[in-house]
């Protein structure tokens, strides 16, 4: 998973914590990350339906429905796309001791194991909604911690 997965993640996170939209600029001062960086990150997010963008002094970006609704599966594949982390090459298929295409007649093992890796990672990632990571930092940080992290990004200092 790149980079920009965890950056989307907590962005989501902590727009649970606040009910207005909040600017790209003030999310990315939170995060200490480049603003240009997290904008490719919140515009992906856009296109797949998970934030919205509103324009002019009050604008910025929030969630589109309600964070137990949105999946980590959901921010991964709008960051990364739905493609598996391993794609087959065929390699059996090469080299001095080749299997002919035509003995090839069912995905070789490693293959087959990456493919039952692939579909329990995304069953996992299907499972823990933003509202689950959220309620994690609650546990973890304090009944406070996403409380203050609102305020913080509701504050004009942005």
């Amino acid at each position: 998973m790149s980079g920009g997965v965890e950056w989307a993640l907590h962005c989501c996170v902590v727009l649970t914590s606040v009910h207005e939209p909040v600017p790209a600029a003030r999310l990315a001062e939170l995060h200490d990350v480049s603003p240009t960086y997290l904008a490719k990150q919140l515009q992906a997010l856009s296109r797949a339906g998970l934030v919205h963008s509103t324009q002019g002094k009050s604008g910025g970006y929030a969630l589109t429905r309600s964070p137990e609704l949105i999946t980590v599966l959901d921010v991964v594949d709008a960051v990364d796309g739905p493609s598996p982390a391993f794609v087959c090459t065929e390699i059996r298929r090469r080299g001095p001791m080749a299997t002919p295409a035509e003995a090839c007649t069912k995905p070789c093992p490693i293959s087959r194991a990456m493919a039952t890796a692939e579909t329990a990672r995304r069953e996992a990632l299907r499972a823990i909604s933003i509202a689950d990571l959220a309620n994690d930092v609650v546990s973890d940080s304090g009944a406070g911690a996403l409380n203050a992290v609102g305020a913080w990004l509701r504050t004009a200092g942005a």
